[in-house]
């Protein structure tokens, strides 16, 4: 299959292992990966704070650039940003009058996936022989768990990784508390919601938290730290693409 990469900003940013690691595990898996060179950010942050009309120039450039691309099927390694495409795109270009616009980015969102619901849904994987010897537990992401709806397929994947313990994250669907820009208007709210969070991973004697949003590993990754905690936070496409032979 041909699956274009949507890396989405904070990959390409901050945290391209995520991106790089989604690529390295697909071509394993027989898949050719395409890369829209264009891209850049869909324009979640705008929609969610409420700058529509800004973020209508953000999507007609999401679906031209896909567009211009050839693929079946496209992934990124974000809950949050696929959400966005899923749900946001289309009422956007309708929102500023645009219905061309709004059915193309339909079609895009169409075809646009979380990488677990790829793996466990279109591919029909749940085992992609990886291997990664610690002991792991699992944060599912607001938007992954209420907007997407993958349920349980990031943990179907996980629990055939050879040689890693999972251990079930106390409190599991309770928000970590990023929210990306709530995080800034109401600090104190989400570091408490934070202080929750790190306090259940903790609870569970995990080497490493993991989740399918960079976003919110780097708003828990960054408390871990801060307590010098030695807990590391890694991303979900990282540790499926990593490999005995790695």
């Amino acid at each position: 299959m041909r699956i274009a990469l949507f890396a989405t900003c904070l990959a390409d940013a901050l945290f391209p292992e995520s991106a790089k690691a989604t690529v390295s595990l697909l071509e394993r898996l027989g898949h050719t990966v395409v890369f829209p060179s264009d891209q850049t950010c869909c324009g979640q942050m705008h929609v969610n704070t409420g700058y529509l009309k800004e973020a209508a120039p953000l999507v007609r450039h999401h679906v031209e650039v896909f567009e211009r691309a050839t693929w079946d099927v496209a992934v990124a390694p974000s809950g949050s940003c696929v959400g966005s495409v899923r749900h946001q795109h289309a009422m956007v270009a309708r929102r500023a009058g645009d219905e061309d616009l709004a059915t193309r980015a339909e079609d895009i969102a169409g075809r646009t996936y979380e990488l677990s619901e790829l793996l466990v849904d279109v591919l029909g994987v749940t085992d992609v022989g990886a291997y990664y010897p610690h002991r792991v537990t699992y944060h599912p992401t607001c938007h992954s768990l209420r907007m997407l709806r993958v349920g349980d397929k990031p943990l179907e994947l996980l629990r055939n990784v050879r040689g890693m313990t999972l251990v079930e994250l106390p409190g599991a669907e309770s928000c970590c508390g990023f929210g990306g820009t709530f995080a800034l208007k109401n600090s104190e709210t989400s570091t408490a919601m934070l202080s929750d969070k790190m306090a259940n991973v903790l609870s569970t004697g995990a080497e490493v938290c993991s989740a399918g949003d960079s976003s919110c590993l780097m708003h828990i990754g960054g408390g871990l730290s801060r307590l010098r905690t030695g807990v590391k936070t890694v991303h979900l496409a990282e540790i499926l693409a990593s490999t005995e032979a790695a």
